[in-house]
Order: C-alpha cells, then structure tokens, then sequence
C-alpha cells in the first residue's frame, strides 16, 4: 500500500494518493489535475476512485476533470445537494475496495453537512490511517460557519453541535496509532489554530487538540470551536458552488488564459474592459515600475489565497504580467481558487511596456533606518497592513492597523492628503496595499521596505502588546 501526500504550501492544502496492488484513489485532488494521472501512469495503476471530503470553499477541486480524463467516479458522503455533474453519494460505513486495501466512508457532519472521513483497512484488515478533510485538523478542528453562507438555515451553532457529536461519536473511538491525514496546515482559513505539522496520530490528537478533549461539554466545545473566528474571504462560497455544478475544463481556463498580448493590445483590452490588471513579480521588482493602476499580488506567497480574498467576484475579468517563463503557473494559481475569467498575459512582460514607451508607475519607498529618523521626531504615521491578530500580539507604537484582508475597510482609515508609511511582516501585503489604493487615487503612500522584521531590528522603533486604538488618521 502506497499514501502520498501532495502538499501545496500556497493554500496549505494536502490531496492525497493512495495505491493498493495496481489500483489507486485520489483523495481531494487540486484544479490541475495531469500530476495524479502521471502518477498512477507511472506506477503502472489505474486511478479508480475520487473521494471527497466536503464541497471546498477554499479552492476549486479537481474532481470534474479528473473524472472526465480517467473515468473514475467522483464519491461524496451522504448529501442533499445535486451535483452538476455525475457523481456517487457513499452511505456512512460503505467500504471502497482498492486492491487489497479497503476504504471506509464515515460520515462525519459539522464543518458541512456532507463532511466525510475516510478510513483505511489495510491488507490484514487494521485500520491504519484517516483522511479527514476539514473536519479534524493538527491542533485544530474545521470552523462550522462557512456552510451558511451556502444555506442559510444551517448555523454555526448547529453545525458546531454536529462537529461535536460527529468527533465524539465517529472519530475518537478510533485506535491511537492510527495516521491522521487532514485536508490542511496552517495557513489555511479553514480554521484557526492548526499546526505546522501536516500529519499525526490520532492518539496524539487526542492529547494535545483542544477540540478532542474527553471533559469537554457540549456548551464549551460550540463557544470554543466560534471564539475568534473571522469573516471568512468573499471567495469562499464561490468556491463552493463551483465545486458543486461543476467548472470549465482547466485545459480550457489555461488556453485562454495564456493567450499572449502585444503591449498595444493589452493597453486596448485594459482601457475597453473592467479588466483587473495583476502584477505577479515580487514586490520589490514592482516597485520600481509597473503599469499604472495594476495591484501586486506576488507569486512569490500565498497568491491564490490573497487573490481571492482581494477580488471578491471569481467572474471578474483579469490581466495578468508574469516573469517570463511563470505565465502559466499565474493561471493555474487564479484557477485554483476559481478566476478563470484571465483574459491573456502581457507578451514580453513589463519590459516589453517599458520598451515599447508606455506610461509607467512607481511605489515609493523607506527603508527602515531612514523611518527611525522620522519617527524618533513623531513625524511619521505608520500604517500596519497585517492582521488583526497579528497586530495585538506586537506593533510600533502609535501605529494604526488596517489590515490587508479588509481592505475595503482599511482604506476609510487612510486621509488621501496625509503621508503613511505602510508596512507588513516583511514586504508582501504591504505592497499588495499600497498598490490597490494607488490605483484608487492615494498617492502619498510609502512602502516600508523589509516591513516589520527590519523595523524591530531598528533600537527607534517601540514595538509594544496590543493596546486600546487609537484614533483613526
């Protein structure tokens, strides 16, 4: 018996590959989905199942296309929902047999009504792993608020009390060796405390995870699985419906969202659509040029993620510049999360803009040393881009946090004709920032260049705890 675990660190999601005697199943596979399928060729295995865990809100399966190109059946736990597309809906405790290998469907409602685990019986029948989805996480279990944005009789309160009694009843009688196999790490929105870890016992879980304690009332577990969750991102329920009517072909999405345009056309289609223009090079590239009113989302991070989270319709038209050579991996990544709407990529790429003479922009930029200085004098308002959460834990003195994610929001704290200095953890999000309100008229913004990390390395700068806000610029 084979178990891979493909983990992609840009939605810190985990798919999963498992082989038995020729035979082989994919469990949560990506958007892009010829990885599996050279996989198993190269095994010399037929792929003969596809088992999702839930109806993912976070990114765009694969499940669509993967059962178009090898035939396989798409399998969900029990559900009320009509799929777009062929699909089986697995009872609780129906086995799947792959090989010498059995897989056992457990219905485990909570994060969503459908959310399914599946189990591995292996050749001497132990039971000896688990792919569990969003419904048991390292350190963390899935937040029960997202399948109300889908249907709105489902509440987080009720859908926390089903994760209660699908955990106590479902999983945690399970052995203690067996290996747990979530559908993500941290980093993901699908919950808020998971590990770094990406596998585990479940024995351990049972030990360290706050959700699996055995003492836990049901009271508790429902105020302790909603405390501190945020709004999740306005792609989410998006995400979700596509996952379930199904998608265009992502040999499709690709296609078209190559398709290479000269500076002259990209210029046309910009000006004569609603187009959103996204610059995909790194931050400090950007920076020093880049075609007025495009927004840096850099490849070099969690993109799709933030991508999602700053455009909020996957239908919007969209532009992309890319380095040469990344174009299709830019693609791929908006169609991971759902904008297959890309409408070509700049021939060339910045250089051939520049080169050609068309008008350019450009970010200011500090360097944290030359901040102190200003800042020492109280001549300097600094904006913090990050997190809430990451804002309580530490800040700058003085500093206002508008964070990236509510960017919306966040503008309404910023005076266009005030200078601000903006900053993140390192560079990131405060470009991505600083670029979206430049493009909506706010011209005295100034990056800090190598964000919080170089300014706390600066004996000027006062980082503090979380205190009481300030008032607003």
């Amino acid at each position: 018996m084979i178990i891979e675990q493909i983990y992609t660190g840009c939605l810190a999601q985990g798919a999963y590959y498992v082989e038995s005697n020729g035979e082989a199943a994919i469990i949560d596979p990506l958007r892009e989905v010829q990885p599996y399928i050279d996989m198993a060729n190269k095994r010399n295995a037929t792929i003969k199942y596809i088992f999702e865990t839930h109806f993912h809100a976070d990114f765009v399966s694969g499940h669509v296309d993967l059962s178009k190109k090898t035939g396989a059946p798409i399998i969900y736990g029990p559900t009320t929902m009509e799929t777009g597309f062929d699909s089986t809906i697995g009872e609780d405790g129906q086995e799947f047999e792959l090989g010498d290998i059995k897989i056992r469907l457990i219905h485990t409602p909570g994060h969503t009504m459908e959310s399914s685990c599946y189990l591995v019986v292996n050749e001497e029948g132990k039971e000896t792993a688990l792919f569990t989805g969003d419904t048991l996480f390292i350190g963390d279990v899935g937040r029960p608020d997202l399948a109300q944005k889908v249907i709105a009789e489902l509440t987080q309160e009720k859908l926390a009390s089903h994760l209660y009694d699908s955990l106590r009843n479902k999983i945690m009688p399970l052995s203690d060796d067996i290996i747990v196999y979530p559908a993500h790490g941290a980093g993901s929105a699908c919950g808020k405390n998971m590990s770094n870890e990406t596998t585990d016992t479940l024995g351990n879980q049972k030990q360290t995870n706050y959700a699996l304690q055995p003492d836990m009332s049901r009271e508790d577990f429902v105020e302790a699985v909603l405390t501190g969750l945020t709004p999740p991102p306005g792609y989410f329920p998006q995400n979700v419906l596509m996952n379930i009517k199904g998608y265009d072909s992502i040999d499709d999405v690709l296609e078209k969202g190559t398709r290479e345009l000269s500076p002259k056309e990209f210029d046309l289609v910009a000006n004569e659509t609603d187009a959103v223009i996204i610059d995909t090079r790194d931050q400090d590239t950007f920076k020093t040029g880049f075609i007025p009113n495009s927004i840096n989302i850099s490849l070099d991070g969690s993109f799709a993620a933030w991508a999602g989270t700053l455009i909020p319709d996957v239908k919007q038209a969209i532009l992309v510049i890319a380095e040469k050579g990344r174009e299709e991996e830019a693609i791929t990544r908006l169609a991971r999360v759902g904008f297959d709407n890309t409408m070509g990529i700049l021939k060339g790429g910045f250089e051939a803009w520049e080169n050609d003479d068309y008008e350019i922009d450009t970010v200011a930029s500090i360097t944290a040393e030359d901040l102190s200085k200003l800042y020492e004098k109280g001549d300097a308002q600094i904006l913090d881009v990050r997190k809430a959460s990451e804002f309580e834990s530490e800040h700058v003195v003085d500093a206002i946090n508008a964070p990236l994610d509510y960017v919306n929001e966040s503008m309404a704290l910023v005076d266009k004709n005030k200078t601000c200095y903006v900053h993140c953890r390192s560079g990131y999000r405060s470009m991505s920032f600083v670029s979206i309100l430049q493009a909506r008229g706010y011209r005295n913004l100034i990056d800090v260049s190598g964000g919080l990390q170089s300014m706390k390395e600066n004996e000027a700068f006062k980082i503090t705890e979380y205190v009481a806000p300030t008032t607003m610029l």
